[in-house]
């Protein structure tokens, strides 16, 4: 099955319209019609709005399947806009020991006592023993 057979596939299944697809893709009708007609793919640089508008992975929008059915996710995909690649970015740059205090950092952040923590950030069974009154 080619992609687009898969795209159509999928516009089926979730009961959108190709009109609504290219709303939510900006991807022009008649481009859609053309996969269509013409047993075409869509271009490479639209596989993520794709993917996005039909609330799929990359994986299975490419091979039919659903990803966690077949194999375990291993990645992670990053918008570069965001605060998460900006870290990944500044992480990669540092030298290999610099990387470590990171890391060792990081540990140490999950590991602060929890005591210390604002009463709305504690468990809920936490924040609920603290309130009641300790019996004498």
């Amino acid at each position: 099955m080619i992609i687009s057979e898969r795209i159509f596939e999928l516009l089926r299944e979730k009961g959108m319209t190709q009109r609504e697809f290219s709303k939510l893709t900006g991807i022009a009708q008649s481009t859609i019609c053309d996969w269509k007609r013409k047993k075409t793919n869509p271009a490479a640089d639209k596989l993520m709005v794709i993917c996005d508008a039909l609330q799929v992975s990359p994986y299975e929008l490419l091979s039919g399947t659903e990803s966690g059915a077949s194999r375990e996710i291993n990645y992670v995909m990053v918008d570069k806009a965001s605060s998460d690649y900006f870290l990944l970015e500044r992480y990669h740059a540092l030298p290999q020991a610099a990387r470590n205090r990171v890391l060792g950092y990081l540990e140490a952040l999950q590991t602060v006592d929890r005591t210390a923590l604002p009463e709305e950030q504690l468990p809920e069974d936490q924040s609920s023993r603290e309130q009641q009154p300790e019996e004498q």
